[in-house]
Order: structure tokens, then C-alpha cells, then sequence
């Protein structure tokens, strides 16, 4: 069985962008829905549209793959599902641990979506001895005192981190120091690593925060809009949450001016 250092794929040698790289997933899942309804070729517009992509990009990506489709006919569904998850690296067996098996370790564990990509759970980690020998997902959870041996016996070279943010740095580096040289990281902290090691970063609070920042903007430009329709004067959206309790002053009003 392949444990996911047999070979990797050529993406950088041959020099294909990151940013081309980050959207190879976003094909991949949008032909695979197209190959399970049976459709047999789709056009640039049509892919890049379910890929959430302009059509110019995705033909730009796809000529880094060789692939430049058919005029008149497009793209082959199936070909392309291949060739981009032979590029990807999904073709072979990549075994995975997971470190932290709390609320999100249990729920990453329990996703379906690893194992249909060619991802497989290898082990569950944690550091809480009364959670050893539990099973999540059919998994017994093992010590974090084993890490070590685990990385070794199953020829992982992935690691998956959903700790506590005080842990993850010092589990990064014994996943490293075991073999492990591509890690994703959940821990709401940035992680020191050494060349060579890959880190993706998944923060879910930034992810809100930014969509709290559009969804203020959008009353801003409602507000903006009313205003001009009605002649009134625009006032700033009211601050929400902890942001609006931040600002109040000692009495618990909020201060019309500021302190620089």
C-alpha cells in the first residue's frame, strides 16, 4: 500500500502557480458532480461558472495541466476528473492522523469527504488519557505519548492539527520531527515550521470576522442609499456585539469622540 511518499505529484517542477493550484480542488468537485449526473463533455464557460471562476482563468489553469479541451465540444469530464486528481496526488493512498479529537478533531473525523478523495484517517491522537481507546468514527483514539511511533508504523506524511492554540506549535513540531512534512492546521495560531514542511491554515473566526466586515459595509451602502433617496444625513452603522460594548464609556454610553 502506497503511504504517500512513493512519488508526488510534479505540480511545482513544472511549474504550475500556487493560485492555479488552490483552484484545482474547485474543478475537481465541480466534474466530479458533472460525472455523477453522466455528462459526458462541458464547455470553459459552463465549468468555470460551477467552479465560481472566470472562463479565461480556468483555460489558463487547464493549459498548465496540458489540457486545452476541443472547440466546439469542450472539455472531457471524466479525462479531466483524472488528470487533475493524478496532479493533485489523489490517485494514490495518502494515511492521515488527527491531533486534538475535541468538538472539531471528532467532527474532521467523522467527515466523509477524506476518504472519497483518497485520504485516509490512519490515526486519532489526544492528549487527554481518559480519551484513549475511545472510538470516534470506528477509530480508537490513541495517547499523544505514542505520536511518535504512530507517524512511523503508518508511514504518515500528513498531519491534521485541531488542538487547543497553546498545544499546536509543540505538536507541529514533534509531527515534523516524526516525518510528517505537510500539516493542516486548525489551532487558531500561526505555526513556526522549517523549509520544506507545507502548512494550510484554517481559522474559522477570521472567516466570520471577514464576512461580519461585508455584511457591515452592505448596511453602510443601504443606509447610503435610503439617505439619497430621502435627502437625510447618513449616520455609520451601530456597532454590534463586543465591538458596540468596547466603545461605551464609563456611565456605559458610548463617547462621541474617541481618545487618539
Amino acid at each position: 500500500m502506497a503511504t504517500g511518499r512513493t512519488h508526488r505529484p510534479a505540480t511545482r517542477s513544472r511549474g504550475i502557480p500556487e493560485a492555479t493550484v488552490a483552484r484545482l480542488p474547485l474543478y475537481l468537485r465541480a466534474l466530479t458532480a458533472l460525472s455523477e449526473r453522466s455528462v459526458p463533455t462541458v464547455s470553459s464557460e459552463e465549468l468555470a461558472a460551477a467552479a465560481g471562476v472566470n472562463s479565461a482563468k480556468l483555460r489558463k489553469d487547464f493549459s498548465y495541466l496540458g489540457s486545452y479541451g476541443t472547440r466546439g465540444v469542450g472539455y472531457d469530464v471524466e479525462y479531466l476528473v483524472y488528470q487533475i486528481s493524478r496532479e493533485l496526488g489523489l490517485t494514490q493512498d495518502w494515511p492521515v492522523v488527527i491531533v486534538g479529537i475535541g468538538n472539531l478533531g471528532a467532527a474532521l473525523a467523522n467527515y466523509g469527504g477524506f476518504a472519497s478523495r483518497g485520504f485516509r484517517v490512519a490515526a486519532l491522537i489526544d492528549a487527554d488519557p481518559a480519551m484513549a481507546g475511545k472510538p470516534v468514527a470506528g477509530i480508537p483514539v490513541q495517547h499523544t505519548d505514542d505520536l511518535e511511533k504512530i507517524i512511523s508504523d503508518n508511514g504518515v506524511h500528513i498531519g491534521v492539527i485541531a488542538t487547543p492554540a497553546g498545544a499546536a506549535q509543540q505538536v507541529s513540531e514533534r509531527l515534523i520531527a516524526a516525518g510528517v512534512t505537510s500539516i493542516l492546521n486548525f489551532a487558531p495560531t500561526v505555526l513556526s515550521v522549517p523549509d520544506g514542511v507545507d502548512v494550510r491554515k484554517v481559522d474559522l473566526s477570521i472567516e466570520l470576522q471577514i464576512l461580519a466586515f461585508h455584511e457591515q459595509r452592505k448596511a453602510g451602502e443601504e443606509a447610503a442609499a435610503v439617505a439619497a433617496a430621502t435627502g437625510d444625513v447618513v449616520a455609520p452603522p451601530p456597532l454590534r456585539g463586543s465591538a458596540a460594548a468596547s466603545r461605551k464609556g464609563p456611565d456605559g454610553d458610548v463617547p462621541a469622540v474617541m481618545p487618539a
